[in-house]
């Protein structure tokens, strides 16, 4: 089995994702994420993590282990964190390639990729694996990687975990520079982690 056939069963119907969502519905159903709450997610998280490389999980993880790092769950990291779990809920439909058409500003219409010699930028999270793992598929296939945005970038990949707010997320500079460049009329491309993925198939 090939990388990028991987990405087809590395998605949101798994059974481990689908028990996240579950959970995230049920934390965000008051409207709101407490210390308990909380620190309930984080021992599943813990719990899922040894057995699981998935991408969304390490990265929740990571953040959830942060915000709770003095142990105290202050109003700031409350509302990130519903947010965050707000979009974990969302339904399938919502995190796919005909919403992201709608939302992010991605080429249209979705141009196909040459990997030789191109240089790629992944941002947000991907459901292929991690960023390393997505950097080392890109380079099989000949394609570089970028360290940043930059006038020189071929594209920029936008993980299949980006949504429409992505102006508020800590990816959102790389976006709007990608965008900056490309109004300005540079050969810079935004795609999604599908189509890199269903491209890396030919």
């Amino acid at each position: 089995m090939d990388m990028f056939t991987r990405f087809n069963r590395k998605n949101i119907q798994d059974r481990q994702i689908d028990t996240l969502i579950g959970l995230s519905k049920g934390l965000i159903a008051d409207g709101k994420i407490n210390q308990a709450e909380a620190e309930f997610l984080y021992g599943w998280l813990i719990q899922n993590r040894q057995a699981s490389e998935n991408p969304l999980i390490v990265n929740l993880l990571e953040k959830v282990s942060s915000m709770l790092e003095d142990r105290v769950l202050d109003l700031e990291e409350s509302a990130e964190l519903l947010r965050i779990l707000q979009q974990v809920s969302g339904e399938a439909s919502d995190i796919g390639e005909l919403a992201k058409t709608t939302t992010l500003p991605i080429n249209q219409p979705l141009p196909p990729i040459s990997f030789k010699e191109r240089s790629f930028l992944f941002t947000g999270t991907c459901t292929f694996g991690t960023r390393k793992q997505c950097n080392e598929a890109t380079e099989s296939l000949g394609g570089l990687i970028a360290k940043s945005v930059t006038k020189k970038l071929d594209y920029l990949v936008l993980g299949t975990y980006v949504t429409d707010s992505w102006a508020h997320e800590s990816y959102g500079r790389k976006i709007e520079k990608a965008m900056e460049y490309r109004d300005d009329g540079l050969p810079i491309v935004i795609v999604t982690e599908e189509h890199w993925a269903n491209a890396g198939k030919l």
